[in-house]
């Protein structure tokens, strides 16, 4: 793992191998001593939605966690960003759980970061990440999962609801296709990741386009592998909540079109989590909009209290 200064910002730049892949990442130090022990400051390791990259609206998240005191690894995915891998552009729900776990580890070596208070936190597709990572793990010591897409089916039969079934045909006929090039010429096809209302792209809804396009980073592409659809079609990770043996917390957008609420309900309840609700849409909670600063604040309220609750206090608090 190296690490080196990032200019001009509040972070360093990381970079730490995943099965072979050199992963890239930015290390937000935690501020003041409120999560402070002998061992160090607990680190939040954190990564984006489909196909988003970590200049991509993370580090206003990262920055509210190491504004509270708490240190925060915020990672691009193998093929995204500024990681290294090829294919690039192409989900792969394996991989991605990979990198995880190795942004884990890499966390636990960071200078400053107490390596048994590590907490897994993860927005959209990555909220199902999170949930797959954590199970059966007893060395994380919280999860957060924000407006989470934990179930591929679910998430499927949402869109039939707002979208046109010719456009879900093209969308899986697309799919299709590109499985079939990457067989035979060793390159997907891709589409782009959001569009207008009837373009052909992975997220069409009214407004999708303006909203990704407000978080959008300079690393970021619209661009992604076809095949998307298939990869997430049999993905649920929602399933193995109730063996998400961590403090879980649960934020839900209560009119998500991305990803189902219903859903994420259902895996709160498997995780024993504490759920929060909120009265907007899927990409509402992201920096600029009305949701934010509340989305924020719930995350640092559930982690002061499952963080905290062990460390000593120091002769001025006795």
């Amino acid at each position: 793992m190296t690490v080196t200064d990032l200019p001009d910002t509040d972070a360093a730049t990381v970079r730490f191998d995943s099965a072979g892949v050199t992963c890239e990442a930015w290390h937000f130090t935690g501020i003041g001593d409120t999560f402070a022990s002998a061992a160090g400051r607990p680190c939040v390791v954190m990564a984006h939605g489909l196909a988003g990259t970590k200049d991509s609206g993370l580090a206003s998240f990262a920055r509210g966690l190491a504004a509270a005191g708490i240190d925060v690894l915020a990672f691009d995915y193998r093929g995204f960003g500024g990681s290294g891998g090829n294919p690039r552009q192409t989900v792969s729900v394996a991989g991605q759980v990979a990198d995880y776990r190795a942004a884990l580890a890499a966390a636990g070596r960071l200078p400053g970061v107490d390596p048994d208070r590590l907490v897994l936190w993860g927005v959209s597709l990555a909220g199902g990440h999170v949930l797959e990572v954590a199970a059966d793990r007893d060395d994380i010591a919280a999860v957060v999962s924000l407006t989470p897409l934990v179930d591929g089916l679910a998430a499927g039969r949402h869109a039939m609801a707002s979208h046109r079934p010719s456009s879900m045909l093209r969308a899986t006929a697309a799919g299709g296709a590109s499985r079939v090039s990457r067989l035979v010429r060793r390159q997907g096809l891709m589409m782009p990741v959001v569009g207008r209302p009837g373009e052909p792209a992975a997220l069409t809804l009214p407004g999708n386009l303006e909203d990704y396009l407000a978080i959008a980073g300079p690393t970021w592409r619209n661009e992604i592998d076809a095949a998307v659809a298939l990869e997430l079609g049999s993905y649920r990770p929602g399933r193995r909540a109730d063996r998400v043996r961590a403090p879980l917390l649960v934020q839900i957008a209560d009119f998500d079109r991305a990803a189902p609420p219903y859903a994420a309900a259902k895996a709160a309840f498997r995780g024993r989590a504490e759920v929060r609700h909120y009265p907007c849409d899927h990409f509402d909670v992201w920096p600029g909009k009305e949701w934010h600063s509340a989305a924020i604040a719930h995350q640092v309220s559930f982690l002061t209290r499952h963080l905290t609750r062990h460390l000593t206090p120091t002769p001025d608090e006795v």
